[in-house]
């Protein structure tokens, strides 16, 4: 065990809960019980034409460049628009929909619960994400993460989302860590790893997809797949 620390921040979509298996799931459900193939010839189509402009949706909400409400909004009225549908009530019914499914969805990323056991008895772990408020605890508790964690600090309640500094330094005042004794574990590059850096918290990078550096420093360690992380900790 590296006892150089003694407080581990996960993200969890992407890193521990597999989120682009689960969402997809959800979706797919979404795109054939809402009659979804009126307009577009496939789920591929849908999920191609969704998917990116969510995940630039998500960035600008990241950035402070749009609230929830319009995140929300715009990426299903993005989808429904092309089919004559121009309704907020009726896209946020949808999205209410999608986001009940989600918490019903328990697969994680190979090897989340064997790491988190070999953790648990060395490590206090919390869980540090941008997602809601009222679908994260639900998820984990879904997947089993739920009593591996002592506590989960969401960007709702920093009223700040990850890369921000405020929000690594909430983090750290809301449950006594040690700035030096803290590392932050995440997938996201921008989010996880320039934030965590930033905030003066070290990094430990989970790189499945082995993409390059994208910054001008080095994380101070990464692995492509979870397990490799029980020879870093």
């Amino acid at each position: 065990m590296n006892l150089r620390y003694k407080s581990l921040f996960f993200d969890l979509d992407d890193t521990l809960w597999d989120t682009v298996h689960n969402n997809r799931e959800c979706l797919e459900e979404i795109f054939t019980e809402y009659r979804f193939d009126r307009h577009y010839d496939s789920f591929e189509t849908f999920y191609d034409t969704y998917m990116p402009y969510n995940l630039s949706l998500w960035k600008q909400y990241r950035n402070h460049e749009i609230d929830r409400r319009t995140l929300i909004l715009d990426r299903l009225l993005y989808v429904l628009r092309p089919m004559g549908i121009d309704d907020a009530e009726y896209a946020l019914k949808i999205n209410s929909d999608y986001m009940r499914r989600t918490t019903q969805k328990d697969k994680l990323l190979p090897g989340a619960i064997e790491l988190l056991e070999y953790l648990k008895p060395c490590y206090r772990m919390f869980i540090l994400s941008n997602g809601f408020r009222e679908i994260q605890s639900l998820k984990m508790r879904k997947a089993g993460l739920a009593s591996y964690f002592e506590k989960v600090i969401l960007s709702e309640d920093a009223k700040i989302q990850k890369p921000q500094k405020a929000i690594f330094d909430f983090a750290l005042r809301s449950t006594n860590s040690r700035r030096n004794e803290s590392l932050m574990i995440g997938d996201s590059w921008e989010a996880d790893m320039e934030g965590a850096y930033h905030a003066g918290i070290d990094q430990l990078w989970f790189n499945p997809e082995r993409l390059p550096v994208k910054g001008h420093f080095v994380p101070t360690f990464q692995v492509h797949a979870l397990a490799e992380i029980q020879a870093v900790l």
